[in-house]
């Protein structure tokens, strides 16, 4: 094996969000009062992280849940049964709130409260995902200087790179949103999160075409779901068949994201990259 895919064509994570209510929460609190929104957002844990925990059982596939810390601290032992299956649990803010949206201090504050929470269930963190991949270019520095190895919010590129900070490099495994089951599942009447419900059978066949690509390309194909939406019956169907599709072109190996974090370190040819913003003329892009 070379490098950070091996001798594999692509590499497969297999990620989850288990957001929960804090997509809806970070909306307003207002939205606690209201019983079928938050029986929506609660499907998530309580029967979407079951019921795909048993399907990575059927299929010895690895993942990786990204869980916000205040889903972890109401729901004391979701990580660590999580993590007794075999999988990883990663950082994926405290409250769900977008750190574009927040101060440096709050950002930090958030960041650092979540933490707090699974050092205190000994649930081992190594990696990180902004809440709505809405990192600012604080973020990875922030990672580095807690020791995480790293992050899953960017999209400069198809497979893994290097950020260098100034405390040090972590890893950037990229996202894109064709690869968001959000993009294809996500309704509620309020707030709006989305409007129209795909059918399983579009999400899957577009999955495919993607994993196709990143085959030839030799890619991440890094999948991120919600248990809250993915974890419905039909479109466990789909995730299912997906899996099996991949398993059967035997050229696709799948890791958890910590996993291929810990091989693109080694990899002395992968890009690195330090962040900064582009430079606008003020005068052609004024603030609105």
């Amino acid at each position: 094996m070379s490098g950070w895919r091996g001798d594999a064509a692509a590499v497969f994570c297999l990620t989850f969000d288990v957001d929960a209510e804090t997509p809806i929460l970070a909306r307003g609190r207002r939205f606690t009062g209201h019983a079928m929104i938050m029986s929506h957002q609660s499907y998530g844990p309580e029967i979407g992280v079951p019921r795909l925990l048993d399907l990575l059982d059927e299929l010895q596939v690895p993942a990786t849940f990204f869980v916000p810390g205040w889903v972890a601290e109401r729901r004391p032992g979701l990580a660590a049964r999580i993590a007794e299956r075999g999988h990883e649990v990663a950082h994926h803010s405290y409250s769900h709130r977008p750190a574009a949206s927040m101060t440096p201090e709050e950002e930090r504050a958030d960041f650092e409260r979540a933490l707090a929470v699974f050092a205190d269930q000994g649930v081992e963190i190594v990696g990180f995902r902004a809440a709505l991949w809405e990192a600012t270019y604080r973020t990875p520095e922030l990672l580095a200087e807690h020791g995480l190895r790293y992050d899953s919010s960017l999209m400069h590129e198809d497979r893994p790179y290097l950020i260098t900070t100034g405390r040090g490099e972590i890893v950037e495994l990229p996202v894109h949103w064709s690869l968001d089951d959000w993009e294809q599942y996500a309704f509620l009447p309020e707030p709006h999160v989305g409007a129209v419900i795909e059918s399983p059978a579009k999400a899957l066949e577009m999955w495919r075409w993607e994993l196709d690509g990143m085959r030839r390309y030799g890619g991440l194909f890094n999948l991120c779901n919600h248990p809250f939406l993915t974890g419905r019956p039909g479109r466990v169907e789909a995730l299912r068949r997906l899996i099996e599709y991949a398993q059967q072109s035997g050229d696709v190996r799948f890791a958890r994201c910590r996993d291929v974090a810990k091989a693109a370190r080694d990899d002395q040819t992968l890009t690195r990259r330090v962040l900064e913003p582009p430079t606008v003329d003020p005068e052609v892009y004024p603030l609105p």
